[in-house]
């Protein structure tokens, strides 16, 4: 059989069937870890080898989390955590994206602001808590402007550096060419940039989850923190593991949902899988 007709069988495919189908093989891999840790950990409170009471078995969280789901008390208070994550992470993101631009793209701006954010970017998330109640109180605006922190810091950091590391000779090539400052920026610096950005982005996205916790000890009377700190008072690791595991799988699915949003805007890679085009 020729090449032309190899490359026609390939692109061939059956009406109402599509090339890009759902594997469950990646799926079932990643699965494997934590379900053989689940069996091992339920096998050993059984057999009196882990103590159930501070090491709680699968089927005691199993059993805590569908009463949560059935009360309704699951969907209030991973709602209330989603929201606060989503707002710190827009504000976070829009500083970052923001400031990283201007400190890549222009030497004096990184001169003057870039030691003051690598300094701060040190200080840990919980220090922030006690300075953020006093200017903002104890309600959602502290809490926000928790996460908002914690998400701007990869984001500059991304941003700055792919900027930062783009060939000046490809600027040249579009000067020569007479490209305006937009369609250079358009056609040239947001290509280069944009692989690095949903890096940034992603990593923005999972110490905004993070960061949540810190915002919900601030005194939350509802969201996934909550639950974590009130598991600990009252003594029942159930709940603790059972918040946790919903931060996991929140955390898990809002990354799948941005790197899905974004991979349009990747199609032009080359090393970019077939599934991660989208």
């Amino acid at each position: 059989m020729s090449d032309i007709a190899l490359e026609k069988a390939e692109t061939t495919s059956a009406p109402g069937t599509t090339r890009r189908g759902f594997s469950f093989g990646p799926l079932a891999l990643g699965l494997l870890l934590p379900l053989s840790l689940a069996v091992i950990l339920e096998i050993g409170v059984a057999k009196g080898f882990f103590q159930g009471r501070l090491a709680p078995p699968p089927s005691k969280i199993a059993v805590t989390l569908g009463e949560l789901i059935s009360t309704g008390e699951w969907f209030r208070h991973a709602y209330a955590t989603g929201w606060r994550v989503a707002l710190g992470f827009a504000f976070g993101a829009s500083a970052g994206i923001l400031f990283g631009t201007l400190s890549g793209a222009v030497p004096f701006v990184r001169r003057l602001i870039d030691p003051t954010v690598q300094a701060l970017r040190a200080v840990p998330s919980i220090a922030w808590v006690p300075l953020f109640i006093l200017w903002f109180g104890i309600f959602e605006t502290s809490k926000i402007t928790l996460i908002a922190v914690g998400v701007f810091f990869p984001v500059y950091l991304g941003v700055l550096g792919a900027v930062l590391s783009i060939d000046r000779k490809v600027i040249e090539v579009g000067r020569v060419f007479r490209l305006s400052k937009l369609e250079l920026g358009r056609r040239i610096m947001l290509p280069a940039t944009l692989p690095a950005l949903v890096t940034s982005l992603r990593a923005g996205l999972g110490l905004g989850w993070m960061f949540v916790v810190a915002a919900e000890i601030m005194g939350a009377s509802e969201g996934l923190g909550f639950l974590l700190v009130d598991g600990q008072q009252v003594g029942r690791p159930d709940l603790i593991v059972s918040a946790i595991i919903s931060f996991a799988f929140l955390g898990f699915l809002t990354d799948a949902l941005l790197a899905r949003a974004t991979a349009p805007f990747l199609r032009w890679r080359d090393d970019l899988s077939t599934s991660e085009r989208g």
